[in-house]
């Protein structure tokens, strides 16, 4: 039986597989069986899973459920995600503009990760987003497009970065009317299960 990687017919047994005998190229190294099944999962699988995702189920829960490896699952929001558009689907440009940073953490809590998002203060949707640290590096490429916009307020929270950037008659300073931004974000924390809170 040939290699199906290099089509070599140089091979040796090398154990059981699910109760076949498995061999392994003598050329390149690659372990195969005879007449192998494929082990693809059917498209319904696939959606119910995204759908378990999209309503706030982490991914090792959903494993837990469907007995499905959790990366499998990862690697399917992934390819989800590459199919979808960076472009936001309204390309009205805001007259007000809200700006704000999400927090979490990868791994621990000790390696914190901000989620910088912009969104029109009049519209649902999120507009612009970065992730990184909560320094200027992070907030740069977000102002080299919403500069361009010269909307007449940008309203953002009292952290430091924003006045580096911002002309001080263009900012607003207030929490209280960053409620659009704030909802989005709280849409976030509800459908990923990576940003939930206890207190959610």
């Amino acid at each position: 039986m040939d290699c199906p990687k290099c089509k070599s017919s140089k091979n040796k047994k090398n154990g059981f597989r699910r109760g076949k005998q498995s061999f392994q190229c003598k050329d390149c190294g690659y372990q195969y069986v005879k007449d192998p099944k494929p082990r693809a999962y059917p498209t319904e699988v696939k959606q119910l899973c995204l759908k378990m995702y999209l309503n706030g189920m982490g991914f090792r829960a959903i494993a837990r459920v469907t007995e499905i490896d959790h990366t499998t699952i990862i690697n399917w929001v992934a390819e989800a995600g590459e199919l979808l558009s960076d472009d936001p689907q309204d390309s009205e440009i805001p007259e007000i503009a809200e700006i704000d940073e999400l927090q979490t953490f990868v791994g621990n809590k000790k390696n914190k990760l901000w989620i910088w998002t912009v969104v029109n203060h009049k519209k649902k949707g999120i507009l612009l987003w970065n992730m990184g640290d909560r320094s200027h590096q992070t907030f740069e490429p977000i102002w080299q497009v919403i500069k361009c916009w010269q909307s007449f307020w940008y309203v953002t929270d009292g952290w430091r970065v924003y006045p580096m950037y911002i002309e001080p008659e263009d900012h607003l300073v207030s929490k209280t009317y960053m409620t659009r931004v704030e909802g989005e974000n709280t849409r976030l924390r509800h459908y990923l299960a990576r940003l939930h809170r206890k207190t959610l």
